[in-house]
């Protein structure tokens, strides 16, 4: 679910005497369902393939026993599929480097203590590096949980400091499994990723030029959908390189097309609009077919400006790892959501244990899956969790005689319910853990083999212990720099709307500056909505500004629409809502 949604269908927060907000929770949204995402099929038969592969490897050896640091790599192959495939190469080779670095960490220091609080304690603050950097990066789904998932368990595996190499090692070979699947589909489909993301956009246009004027509320919802696609547009073909004709040849295409979806926020009305919006739609399903790139007319000087734009603007925007000291600078609001799994998983933990259950690294990793943006987030994020958990401890129930029928049939159960758990996420997460569950517990018959009641008691009372203690957590570690980003973009708005509304003069340097006037404006909002949405689902916090920011937000619209009708009559296309 998108944040927006959650923000507005909370109820009305009420004022504290000291100037702070307390916000109701939302129940409604929770457990709404959403649709299911057009290439969920992508993550989920990549990660299953890529567990699939070395476990096969294994059994043919006799080595099933091993498939649990296999796993560690293969996991990998569930990120950066909406990555064009040249940044998915590199991309996959840093996720690749982590998850070893964080398992590396787990297993060296179980086989230096056996000492279960420092085990846990060790679990929390790896949960917590994961998920700051996780966010700072900004890697996308399923962002930092699959590295605490699979540090943590490496917390709790028996271990010999001579046994590290060699267990690294076969987790290695996992991620060059994962690397490989990835990688595959680029051979067939090799502007795949860039092709889906623009139809994506098209489609989206084609929404709002087909939503009914007279309706405020669906226009500006559908006006917003429409500028994040071709914001998520934008990015991925900004990412994509030109040193091959066809490379180039795919990317000037793909422009085209996405200027024509971005002409949708400012088009034709009527009978003109939805001639255009079955235009886009024919384009978007073109693309996903992989059919030829229609063809769009612009000028060649406009070809021209467009790759100029194209190339300008990605060689001044920070990405990745080049990003994350800027993002975790001190006051940042990615700190406290540090402090706060740090803390939660380390107190979810400790209480495992205190209770004396065998997988404490359980409840780690489900208060390390609570801590979402913000309060609300993680609320949802919690109710999700422990309601999805019961029917997958079912699940687990009925198939566990299956697994334990034969070594093959554990390993089909397991690519099972991974390809269920990505096809049920984007759905909802509640739905998703049924399966998720059933997976962390499927995954554990490659070790030590224990009684059923033992292992559906021992995830049912982690399950619960870290939903709460990281729910709780989560109230009292208030979030107070997500304020401060507000004010920041705030500012940054209001830079940029100055700009905007400067004349322009006929020449090229002029044109090229104002576009750039336009990003600036564009990833300015784009901050602010953002900032806006996080802070807003924080359970306790000063009053934000929201004439202010609301004021900020109509005039920078403005000033994006006048500075796009002024390069217009230039002749310049404005990529509005282009996203820096």
């Amino acid at each position: 679910m998108k944040r927006s949604e959650a923000v507005l269908e909370a109820p009305a927060e009420t004022e504290t005497p000291s100037g702070g907000r307390l916000r109701p929770l939302p129940i409604r949204s929770t457990v709404r369902l959403n649709r299911a995402s057009d290439i969920w099929h992508k993550p989920a038969f990549s990660a299953a393939t890529a567990l699939l592969i070395p476990q096969l490897v294994l059994l043919a050896v006799g080595r099933l026993d091993l498939a649990v640091h296999t796993s560690a790599g293969s996991m990998c192959a569930l990120y950066a599929h909406s990555l064009p495939y040249a940044v998915r190469a590199r991309t996959l080779l840093w996720v690749i480097a982590g998850m070893l670095a964080g398992f590396g960490v787990a297993l060296t220091t179980a086989a230096l203590t056996d000492s279960g609080p420092l085990l846990v304690l060790g679990a929390a603050l790896v949960a917590a590096a994961h998920k700051m950097l996780c966010d700072a990066t900004r890697i996308g789904p399923p962002g930092n949980l699959i590295f605490t998932f699979i540090a943590a368990g490496g917390f709790f595996l028996p271990q010999r400091l001579s046994d590290v190499p060699f267990h690294l090692f076969l987790a290695l070979l996992g991620g060059v499994v994962a690397w490989l699947v990835c990688m595959a589909p680029g051979l067939v489909r090799p502007h795949g990723p860039e092709r889906i993301a623009v139809a994506r956009a098209l489609e989206a246009a084609a929404g709002l030029l087909r939503t009914p004027a007279g309706d405020a509320e669906a226009v500006a919802r559908a006006r917003g959908a429409a500028a994040a696609a071709v914001n998520a547009a934008w990015h991925t073909l900004f990412l994509v390189g030109g040193r091959s004709s066809a490379s180039a040849a795919s990317r000037a295409g793909l422009e085209r097309l996405l200027v024509r979806a971005e002409s949708a926020a400012h088009g034709p009305t009527g009978a003109a609009a939805e001639a255009e919006a079955g235009r886009l739609a024919v384009w978007a399903h073109d693309l996903r077919k992989n059919r030829p790139l229609p063809r769009v007319a612009l000028t060649s000087e406009q070809s021209d400006e467009l790759t100029g734009i194209a190339v300008d603007r990605a060689a001044h925007r920070p990405r990745g790892v080049r990003a994350v000291p800027g993002r975790l600078r001190p006051g940042s609001p990615l700190l406290p959501i540090g402090l706060r799994v740090a803390v939660g998983c380390a107190l979810a933990g400790w209480a495992s244990m205190g209770l004396g259950v065998g997988h404490p690294y359980w409840a780690v990793v489900v208060a390390a899956s609570v801590f979402q943006a913000n309060t609300v987030l993680s609320w949802q994020r919690a109710v999700q969790r422990v309601l999805g958990s019961f029917p997958g401890l079912l699940v687990f129930a009925l198939v566990l005689p299956l697994a334990r029928a034969g070594d093959l049939a554990l390993i089909l159960l397991v690519f099972l319910a991974q390809v269920g758990a990505e096809a049920l996420i984007p759905r909802n997460y509640w739905l998703g853990t049924i399966c998720v569950t059933s997976l962390a517990l499927l995954l554990t018959e490659f070790g030590e083999r224990r009684p059923a009641e033992e292992l559906i008691g021992d995830r049912l009372i982690d399950t619960l212990l870290g939903a709460v203690l990281g729910l709780l957590v989560c109230l009292l570690v208030v979030n107070r720099p997500a304020g401060g980003r507000v004010e920041k973009a705030l500012r940054q708005v209001e830079r940029a709307r100055e700009d905007a509304l400067r004349p322009v003069a006929d020449t090229p340097e002029a044109r090229r500056e104002a576009d750039r006037t336009v990003g600036r404006l564009t990833a300015a909002l784009v901050e602010l909505r953002d900032a806006t949405e996080t802070a807003s689902g924080e359970w306790w916090l000063r009053a934000l500004p929201r004439e202010r920011i609301a004021a900020a937000e109509r005039e920078g619209h403005r000033a994006l629409a006048d500075l796009g009708r002024r390069l217009d009559a230039l002749g310049v296309p404005a990529p509005a809502e282009r996203q820096n």
